[in-house]
């Protein structure tokens, strides 16, 4: 009789190999340049992670626009700067644009309509600038075809946009005028670029909003009203409630939500019409809309409430800005299960560490949070979050999306295994559709042994009682290798954004194949917005 410790499983003989070690030490399938690039780009931070630091992160960037052809480099650019809303890798993989990649191909007319695209305010301005002289890319001058762009943004820029941008340093706005010299084309603009540069202006052609702070700082000049100026300019001054609560009134969205302590600690908050016009604010579709907010930023902001003594209307008002945020989640049809990983390494802040500005957000968090808004949006859903095993957890959809959240995320610890879950479902013999598995992807404690990972090993189990089933593996972290290859049945995407929403509702309606992270930035049209 054929020994049934060898030929236990024609299926496993049958798996792709997997050939790759990821950084946990486990075994891995390799993505495709174009897919690792769409990854790193979509997640990544550029700041160290549990398994990588930020110079590991910029080595993978650059080593792979070295190889992968411009055309898709630039589309990457606008897909991430766009779907992703993310800042400092857009200006990165801008910025490789400007020179020739390791097989001599360089496409100079690529430049302008990424950056057009990529460069939508001050902050991106000063990134792109700063990792253009950082040398990072292989250069440290700007180059002609980027100081023309630059000095374009500068003359089209509004009074407004510019005042917005100067806040802000390494570069500062006055250091990217001193490095491309523009030539002011009236008045107007000549006095404030000299403003900003430090040089002598006529202060009756400066913007309104300008001479008014001007006028506001100098103790001896009746100032004419609270100037209409980002608030950092504000800060250094002796600022009073009144004065605070004024800004408060003129703040935007994100300002709102990043400076509700301080705007508490400076007695804006006193006042129960202040609570009110910022209560309403931060619940306001419309401003929610227009801010383009992640649910993790909405998440982010709660969470820093938690010990404060902020009023309750605020903190309501962020539990209803989160439902508004995920509202537009798609329904998946069928029986759907969603695996969050609430493994130790998840425990990294979901932007990775820099010192001075890590965010208390952590990937269990945001793991936490998408299932959270699956089950919202799904009633039926089955939630198996997990780690070696999977874990007991009892969610309801009835509640909301940060109660279940924050239930998930006060599990985590224990080993990363991407198969627990799959494994866990074949025991019982279960009925499945979709499988969406939100991890790090860096599985190490499953079965080691054969040719396939334990993922594929289980889901060719699962596959062989639900033929129709399909499985998404979304990983939040910035990573090159997968525990599941792509194909038919299998989708591999990054990021955390509604937009993965999306992809997964048209890969389970099999409306975009499997390579549709990748064929998502291909169908980016070169076009500039001007």
């Amino acid at each position: 009789m054929a020994n049934k410790s060898v030929f236990a499983s024609v299926r496993g003989r049958l798996l792709p190999k997997a050939g790759v070690v990821n950084r946990a030490g486990g075994k891995a399938y390799d993505l495709g340049p174009r897919h690792k690039l769409a990854q790193l780009a979509i997640t990544g931070c550029l700041n160290g992670t549990y398994y990588s630091s930020a110079e590991e992160q910029l080595s993978d960037v650059l080593e792979l626009t070295q190889i992968v052809d411009p055309g898709f480099v630039a589309k990457t650019a606008i897909y991430a700067r766009e779907k992703g809303l993310m800042k400092d890798m857009p200006a990165l993989l801008l910025a490789s644009l400007t020179v020739p990649n390791a097989k001599g191909e360089y496409r100079p007319e690529l430049i302008a309509p990424v950056f057009n695209r990529v460069i939508t305010n001050g902050k991106m301005l000063r990134n792109f600038v700063q990792i253009m002289r950082s040398g990072a890319v292989g250069r440290k001058s700007l180059g002609t075809a980027p100081k023309r762009l630059i000095q374009n943004w500068l003359f089209k820029a509004s009074d407004d946009a510019l005042i917005r941008a100067s806040v802000g340093n390494d570069p500062s706005l006055g250091d990217v005028i001193k490095m491309v010299h523009p030539k002011p084309k009236d008045k107007s603009r000549e006095a404030l670029f000299g403003y900003l540069i430090g040089r002598a202006y006529d202060f009756s052609k400066l913007p309104k909003a300008v001479r008014e702070f001007e006028r506001y700082k100098n103790p001896h000049q009746k100032a004419q009203g609270f100037p209409d100026v980002p608030f950092q300019m504000l800060t250094s001054l002796d600022l009073g409630a009144k004065e605070w609560r004024a800004i408060a009134a003129n703040a935007g969205w994100h300002m709102t939500r990043m400076n509700l302590n301080t705007f508490a600690r400076h007695g804006v908050f006193e006042k129960s019409s202040a609570v009110k016009l910022v209560a309403r604010r931060l619940a306001d579709k419309n401003e929610i809309r227009r801010a383009r907010v992640f649910p993790y930023q909405i998440m982010a902001a709660y969470m820093a409430t938690q010990k404060s003594d902020l009023p309750h209307e605020i903190k309501e008002a962020l539990h209803e800005a989160l439902e508004i945020a995920t509202e537009n989640v798609p329904s998946f049809d069928g029986n759907v299960v969603v695996c969050p990983d609430v493994s130790g390494s998840m425990s990294m802040s979901v932007s990775g560490y820099r010192y001075g500005s890590t965010s208390v957000v952590r990937c269990i968090d945001v793991a936490g949070l998408m299932a959270s808004v699956v089950l919202r949006q799904n009633p039926k859903a089955a939630v198996l979050p997990f780690e070696v095993c999977v874990a007991d957890v009892n969610l309801t959809a009835r509640d909301t999306v940060l109660t279940n959240a924050e239930k998930l995320s006060s599990i985590g610890g224990g080993g990363t295994n991407c198969s627990a879950p799959l494994a866990h479902l074949n025991q019982r013999k279960a009925s499945v559709d979709l499988v969406i598995i939100v991890s790090d992807n860096e599985s190490w404690a499953g079965l080691q042994r054969g040719r396939g990972t334990a993922l594929m090993r289980e889901w060719e189990k699962l596959k062989a009682r639900n033929p129709q089933a399909k499985l998404v593996c979304l990983d939040i972290v910035p990573n090159t290798t997968v525990q599941a290859v792509n194909r038919d049945d299998i989708l591999n995407i990054g990021g955390f954004s509604d937009q993965v929403f999306k992809i997964i509702d048209q890969f389970a309606k099999g409306n975009f194949g499997n390579d549709h992270f990748v064929e998502a930035i291909e169908a980016i049209e070169l076009r500039s917005i001007n």
